[in-house]
């Protein structure tokens, strides 16, 4: 009898199963940037300003004749703060946050600076350094002596100016009547220059008590500072005192250089005729450099 295979198939192995991935947790939602509000943005320009002007920039109008030729009543200028280091006096405000100059360093001869002028230190005020710290100042019929020697002093032709709401001339003898009908100021000028090689005009008018001075030494940590327009400028040559002259001007003193001219105006504007916001613009004068 012939044997019968079986013919049921083996039991198969089960096969493994993977566990399943876990979910991805949700997203988290992304939180939106808040806006700043009006007077937090206030404040943070506020701040960027004060910064900026006390330690790089700051603003400067001329509103006197006492710097002629070179600076005129209207004129708006940029002055760098960084030149002479930093005091209190860069602040706004003059606010005494630092006791002392910090990054000091000196000026030079001819630089036009601004600085706070004695003896109430509380107004700005802008002049050429003259005299540094050791030098012998004196004027002597009109001519600048430094340390014993005359500073070479040359006529140069008239510097010459339109009568403006910002400029009115001193005196009828420098008036003139041009073909136009219109009136301007001729004033004498003449170069000068410093033994540092330094040059610039200065006006002399004449014969003024400030043309003879006794010789004076500036002492450390101060200096002469005197205008171009020498016969219209109380500085150094006078001493200081309320609604005078200014003496002789510490260091600590110093707000900024004279750098750059931003604008200048004749003061003809009107605020209701806005085509005379651009009449009155002395557009030639922006723009230089010191």
């Amino acid at each position: 009898m012939t044997a019968t295979m079986n013919d049921t198939p083996e039991a198969s192995s089960p096969t493994p199963v993977e566990p399943a991935a876990p979910a991805p947790a949700p997203a988290k939602p992304k939180k939106e940037k808040k806006e700043d509000s009006f007077p937090v943005f206030l404040i943070k320009l506020v701040i960027v300003v004060a910064i900026f002007r006390s330690f790089i920039f700051s603003p400067f109008n001329i509103p006197s004749e006492s710097m002629l030729p070179r600076l005129e009543n209207g004129d708006y200028l940029l002055a760098a703060k960084w030149p002479y280091g930093y005091s209190s006096y860069s602040l706004p405000f003059s606010v005494p946050l630092l006791p002392k100059r910090i990054f000091a360093s000196q000026p030079e001869r001819g630089d036009v600076a601004i600085f706070k002028a004695p003896p109430g230190n509380d107004v700005d005020y802008i002049k050429r350094v003259i005299g540094l710290p050791g030098d012998t100042v004196q004027m002597i019929n009109g001519v600048l002596h430094l340390n014993g020697q005359a500073v070479p002093k040359v006529k140069v032709e008239d510097f010459v100016i339109p009568v403006s709401p910002n400029t009115d001339c001193l005196s009828a003898e420098f008036v003139v009547t041009e073909a136009d009908g219109s009136q301007t100021c001729h004033y004498p000028q003449f170069r000068e220059t410093l033994p540092n090689g330094k040059s610039y005009n200065v006006l002399d008018l004449g014969q003024r008590d400030a043309d003879n001075t006794v010789p004076v030494v500036v002492p450390e940590g101060q200096l002469f500072m005197m205008g171009d327009n020498r016969d219209n400028s109380m500085d150094s040559r006078f001493p200081a005192m309320e609604g005078g002259g200014i003496g002789l001007v510490p260091q600590e003193n110093l707000v900024g250089r004279a750098t750059v001219m931003m604008w200048s105006t004749d003061g003809s504007a009107n605020w209701f005729l806005p085509w005379t916001w651009f009449t009155a613009a002395r557009w030639n004068r922006i723009g230089g450099t010191f």
